[in-house]
């Protein structure tokens, strides 16, 4: 292969300088998300609950940073919130939904502000701010909307009927959002991880026999790393899957295939 065109490859997967805006930045999926691509060279702006875990993120230095501090599950915070994010960089060429929450809670015992709070911040905030944010995308006829799905946007777990909802929902988002926004320049796709080890996933992974049998469950043979999700977040956040939009890529070892 040519150096020209060796080069030519390597573009296709460029992230620097976008402006990338990542929910769910402090810690888990989104803290990765959020790092890998600042590493990168992108300018990100991280949103979470917790300034203290925000701050101690952008302090432990990954290039040009930002940060929101805001409760996603209060819809009446998202115009102080999208006016906060577009303050340092601009309106932003990329949105990372991956804030989440899974309560963990039987289907008899669900009460409606559990099941409230699962939708507000799992499947309506993906909306709205994308609502908010495709506009700046429209005028440059150019955007990237990742949504997280997950395993449970196509099968059921335990304590997760709340939780699944809204990921199955948020796949069928991801179509939809498709239909509206791509013929602008705006391509919308989705990462299903498979199990990571995040705060989300700590009743998993805090027992050895539990995290194991989750591995077994994979083709590979192996839980996910932070270093799996490098590959699929960069092709969707770049030009290299410039013909790809309304899909769900499952980021899981081959969890799903089995």
């Amino acid at each position: 292969m040519s150096k020209t065109t060796s080069e030519a490859h390597s573009n296709l997967f460029e992230v620097k300088d976008y402006v990338v805006c990542v929910t769910g930045a402090s810690s888990g999926l989104g803290r990765a998300t959020a790092t890998i691509l600042a590493n990168r060279g992108a300018r990100v702006i991280g949103i979470a609950r917790s300034r203290e875990e925000l701050e101690a993120w952008q302090e432990s230095g990954h290039g040009e940073t930002a940060i929101v501090s805001a409760d996603l599950c209060k819809r009446e915070e998202f115009p102080k919130v999208i006016k906060e994010v577009t303050a340092p960089f601009g309106a932003p060429d990329i949105l990372i939904n991956a804030a989440g929450v899974n309560l963990r809670r039987p289907a008899d015992i669900v009460s409606q502000e559990e099941w409230d709070q699962t939708i507000q911040l799992n499947l309506n905030a993906p909306f709205f701010l994308a609502q908010a944010l495709v506009p700046g995308m429209k005028a440059k006829k150019w955007g990237r909307i990742v949504n997280f799905a997950s395993l449970q946007s196509r099968r059921a777990f335990p304590d997760g009927i709340a939780y699944g909802a809204t990921k199955g929902g948020i796949e069928q988002l991801t179509r939809a959002m498709a239909e509206a926004w791509s013929r602008y320049g705006i391509l919308t796709n989705a990462l299903a991880p498979g199990f990571f080890p995040t705060k989300l996933t700590e009743p998993i992974f805090s027992k050895q026999n539990l995290a194991d049998e989750q591995s077994q469950r994979t083709c590979i043979g192996r839980n996910g790393t932070m270093e799996d999700l490098e590959g699929p977040l960069l092709f969707l956040c770049s030009n290299a899957s410039n013909y790809i939009t309304g899909q769900t890529i499952f980021v899981d070892g081959g969890y799903s295939a089995k």
